[in-house]
């Protein structure tokens, strides 16, 4: 019984704590969240005026890979190619961190599954992301089926 009177008080000194730091961190966490979602409506502003205008409304994220490379560039970028913004991710050390592209990569992208990926976007409606890596994974194994699928989904959204 000893030890668990100890944990117990343990337990009530962590939640004692929690409670006391409660009033520190919730305006931080309010604040950084936030930021968080000012920066991805000016984004989405800033492609709405920008790209969309000019006929640009997809952003086209690939890479050298050799599993994907020649499907991306044979398959999908001609689908896209006078719609699109693309980033090469091979040559992101090139990317200047402050254009506009790299932002929206950076914000929209996420950081898992992001390569090769194409996100469209729509006036006034949250932006659709076709995400091919899972895809190609299956590909990698011999069913091209899910790289099919979604390419005759993005064809349909277009």
């Amino acid at each position: 019984m000893m030890v668990q009177k100890g944990q117990l008080s343990s337990k009530k000194r962590r939640g004692v704590l929690f409670v006391l730091l409660l009033p520190i961190i919730l305006p931080w966490a309010v604040a950084a969240l936030s930021l968080y979602l000012l920066n991805r409506v000016l984004l989405y502003v800033l492609v709405w005026l920008l790209w969309v205008p000019r006929g640009k409304d997809i952003l086209l994220v690939y890479s050298d890979s050799a599993i994907w490379h020649e499907y991306m560039t044979t398959q999908i970028l001609p689908l896209v190619r006078k719609r699109a913004v693309t980033l090469n991710w091979s040559e992101r050390h090139r990317w200047s961190r402050c254009s506009l592209p790299s932002r929206v990569f950076h914000c929209f992208g996420g950081r898992r599954e992001f390569n090769p990926l194409v996100i469209l976007f729509r006036p006034f409606r949250r932006a659709r992301f076709f995400r091919f890596w899972p895809a190609f994974k299956e590909w990698k194994r011999g069913y091209a089926e899910p790289v099919e699928a979604l390419r005759q989904d993005l064809f349909l959204a277009l």
